[in-house]
């Protein structure tokens, strides 16, 4: 069974970029564990609850297919640290596949793996993107390699049809 981690702040987490994308890759048998930086309830900006599977330091890129960053406003507060970059550096040395939406593009320029890469994000990001070595596009999907990033919750189902599709290849 094909496994993804998506990684969500604890709380404010952007409903819709954490419930489309689980649902769709759920839909097609992928298993979706949620990580945050606790156990019990997470809490999105709009209210949804998400029960947090792991936390992130119980988190080995090796044992996934891809690891995905879920924005909203406690992304960066939550998620924008060493040991995330540290995962996601692993996982992009192993060459899995990255989602990231939002504003969470951020966090992966930050860890220097969108060097000379395609990327998009919230507007608000695109000039840490930038600092980050990463070709911003500005488009709602930018893929390139194996990273895949979505500027907002707009384009969240799209996101995630292309994470299925990469995931079945």
């Amino acid at each position: 069974m094909r496994k993804v981690a998506m990684f969500i702040a604890f709380q404010d987490f952007r409903d819709e970029e954490y419930l489309e994308p689980k649902k769709i890759l759920e839909a097609e048998g992928i298993k979706v564990d949620t990580v945050s930086t606790a156990k019990g309830k997470a809490r999105g900006k709009f209210g949804a609850i998400a029960n947090v599977d792991k936390i992130i330091a119980e988190i080995n890129p090796s044992d996934y297919d891809a690891l995905c960053l879920v924005g909203g406003a406690g992304c960066l507060e939550h998620l924008d640290n060493g040991l995330v970059y540290d995962i996601f550096r692993q996982a992009f040395n192993e060459n899995k596949l990255i989602g990231s939406i939002c504003i969470s593009p951020v966090i992966l320029a930050r860890a220097g793996i969108l060097k000379g890469k395609k990327a998009t994000v919230w507007p608000d990001g695109a000039d840490e993107l930038k600092a980050g070595g990463a070709i911003y596009t500005g488009a709602d999907i930018e893929m390139d390699g194996k990273i895949i990033t979505a500027n907002g919750p707009s384009p969240a189902k799209k996101y995630a049809q292309k994470l299925v599709r990469e995931l079945g290849e």
